[in-house]
């Protein structure tokens, strides 16, 4: 079975090796944590042919019969199985299967022959309570499906980027979605469904109150349809009771929570540019894969492409450990205030395309109404590529695979 080595997150990993912190690797089911982690597991391998590894995977039926048993028990069977000589690595895989799995965690993280990496698949896993239990303890490596640049490189279409990008939007990034591409977008879609149930009824009925399965489809089908769009649970709320479907704003914000907490979206906050201040109001959600829009409601690429170029761009700005807003200047909107890793921060407006004259000026405008000096980008799919007063206009494909200045 073909893979390809992931080696942001390998490069993390290895970078945290024998630190004392806890290395929790989150995010959505199916999107290669697993895997990641049998990399590593072959890297320590490799620079040491004695390490000493012990890997569980609470998904898998060799292991499934210790999620049944308490913490201690789990505990113990691990302490009956490392070297008291040697540094463990030890991997487990869901951890939030286990009952009280924190208790788990701190009796393991103080072992001190123990180095320890935890994956999970819901953000109940850094909630308030494990998160104040191991303050400064945890680190977490938040992973993500394929960027397009690992897209390229699995698929083998580095030669046709351009191809292959409208492919990776149809496709999305899961790496066995990739794998089925191959044998036809109808199995891509049958899996990417099956994930989203299996999202559902693993990551979010057990430890959420659904009222009604139909109201909450449609809350998902609403924000996908949504992508790039403000929103609000009160929004969302109202569209959905004028189309004759009964639910209110508190049941649509709870809802929203479960579907981040479950890494499906992606809430992106505004920020007053000006002012220099959060907003609490009409944020914006971005979907984890856009192989869901297509697998789950059959949308075709001509449809709102410009709002899922920006969905793109906002995953691969996360992948780059960026933090990200969306900018208010005035009555004009930025779509990303970004502040890089080293403490720059840029400014981002992306669109499908600005070759129209008016469609240039009103992508521009935005950007020319910020009077500081931090860079400005703006991020299309055209060819030509050029410097406004200063901004500069990028190739979005050239942005994606760092070909840019």
């Amino acid at each position: 079975m073909k893979t390809i080595i992931r080696h942001q997150y390998l490069n993390t990993l290895n970078t945290l090796k024998d630190q004392n912190f806890i290395k929790v690797l989150t995010g959505v089911r199916r999107c290669g944590k697993s895997t990641i982690m049998l990399q590593f597991q072959d890297f320590l391998c490799q620079k040491n042919p004695k390490a000493a590894i012990l890997a569980i995977n609470l998904d898998v039926p060799d292991y499934r019969f210790l999620a049944e048993k308490s913490w201690k028990e789990v505990y113990d069977y691990i302490i009956a199985r490392i070297s008291p000589q040697n540094t463990n690595y030890v991997f487990i895989d869901e951890v939030q299967n286990i009952l009280e799995f924190e208790k788990l965690l701190e009796g393991l993280y103080s072992h001190p022959k123990i180095d320890l990496y935890i994956t999970g698949s819901n953000a109940f896993l850094l909630s308030s309570e494990l998160a104040t239990l191991l303050t400064g303890r945890a680190f977490e490596i938040k992973v993500l499906p394929f960027s397009f640049t690992e897209f390229l490189e699995f698929t083998g279409k580095t030669d046709q980027p351009d191809r292959a990008f409208a492919d990776y939007l149809h496709i999305g990034g899961f790496p066995e979605a990739v794998r089925l591409a191959q044998s036809g977008y109808n199995y891509v879609y049958e899996y990417l469904q099956m994930v989203f149930q299996n999202i559902y009824t693993n990551d979010i009925v057990p430890r959420h109150r659904i009222y009604s399965d139909d109201s909450y489809l449609e809350v998902v089908h609403f924000l996908i349809d949504s992508v790039g769009s403000s929103v609000s649970a009160n929004n969302i709320a109202k569209v959905l009771s004028s189309q004759q479907k009964k639910i209110d704003n508190k049941t649509v914000s709870k809802y929203l929570d479960t579907l981040t907490q479950a890494f499906l979206f992606y809430h992106v906050n505004r920020y007053d540019i000006k002012g220099k201040q959060h907003l609490r109001t009409l944020g914006k959600y971005y979907l984890v894969d856009l192989g869901f829009r297509h697998g789950l409601l059959g949308k075709e690429l001509a449809s709102d492409a410009g709002h899922l170029l920006e969905n793109v761009i906002y995953l691969e700005l996360l992948r780059r450990n960026n933090q990200v807003w969306v900018g208010k200047t005035a009555n004009l909107e930025v779509d990303f205030v970004v502040r890089t890793p080293a403490g720059f921060t840029q400014y981002i407006q992306v669109s499908q395309t600005v070759q129209a004259p008016k469609t240039l000026a009103r992508e521009l405008a935005p950007l020319n109404s910020i009077s500081d000096h931090h860079e400005k980008l703006l991020i299309t799919m055209d060819f030509d590529t050029g410097t406004y007063n200063g901004i500069k206009k990028i190739n979005a494909i050239d942005w994606l695979t760092h070909k840019h200045n």
